[in-house]
């Protein structure tokens, strides 16, 4: 009688494959580079007086011209001027660039710290949706409209994720996301995790075809039992996605 192979469990499906691991580059530190998937700082200026448009802009050129992703984006409302959104390998670079604004000029109002990952209840999607989501590509054309938040998973003793059984976590989660994919089309999420490098566990963020997209999915979303019961949320930024030069016109870095 011929051998058969057992049919795989979702517990034997790696969430990251190996080809999308990170290889180190001689001389990278590795305490700066995610074993797969890329750091994520969300950084939130005010323009001060003496802050050098020139300069800014040289910060960012570097950064790019280093490999690494800069959105920047002109912030409505009182809690920023400017956010700037950089993906990198590297935390060491984002670091610089970090440093390289503050030198320009900029005051440094909230930041946010995260890393790209493919959460525990994908892991059997295919590799190619794993990809985008460790590495993506941003800013997606066509989606200027903009929204940032962090938010966490409630723990106290009458609404505790973490105790709930991961069948019923990946349920929920489910339902949460058939409600998202209702505006596929209509704007891109990004959900980056940040447990262990910031003060939530996980950074959203949205890029959405008008401003009443963003206001339409986050309700949509709130009657989902993930959110309406489990789920607690920070404070929002919003803004227009432009090109750098275009960003430091409109909030008057001339």
């Amino acid at each position: 009688m011929a051998e058969t192979t057992p049919a795989s469990s979702e517990d034997d499906v790696p969430t990251v494959p190996p080809e999308l691991m990170n290889d180190l580059v001689d001389g990278a530190d590795p305490g700066a580079v995610p074993s797969a998937g890329v750091g994520v700082v969300h950084l939130f200026w005010r323009v001060q007086p003496l802050a050098d448009r020139e300069a800014v802009l040289a910060a960012i050129k570097q950064a790019e011209a280093d490999g690494d992703q800069v959105i920047t984006v002109a912030m409505l409302g009182h809690k920023a001027d400017l956010a700037t959104m950089a993906l990198g390998n590297d935390l060491w670079r984002l670091r610089q660039l970090q440093t390289g604004l503050a030198s320009a000029g900029l005051e440094l109002v909230d930041s946010f710290v995260s890393i790209t990952e493919v959460s525990e209840y994908a892991k059997t999607v295919p590799a190619d949706m794993k990809r985008h989501r460790l590495y993506p590509e941003l800013p997606p054309e066509g989606k200027t409209a903009w929204c940032f938040y962090p938010m966490s998973k409630r723990r106290n003793s009458a609404e505790n994720w973490f105790t709930l059984p991961f069948e019923q976590r990946r349920d929920l989660m489910f339902e949460h996301g058939m409600s998202g994919r209702k505006f596929a089309g209509r704007l891109v999420q990004l959900i980056t995790s940040s447990t262990g490098v910031d003060d939530y566990e996980w950074g959203v963020t949205l890029f959405a075809q008008r401003p009443d997209d963003l206001k339409e999915v986050v309700y949509t979303m709130r009657f989902d039992e993930a959110s309406a019961v489990y789920a607690e949320f920070g404070p929002f930024y919003t803004g227009m996605v432009a090109d750098a030069e275009s960003t430091l016109t409109a909030i008057g870095l001339a």
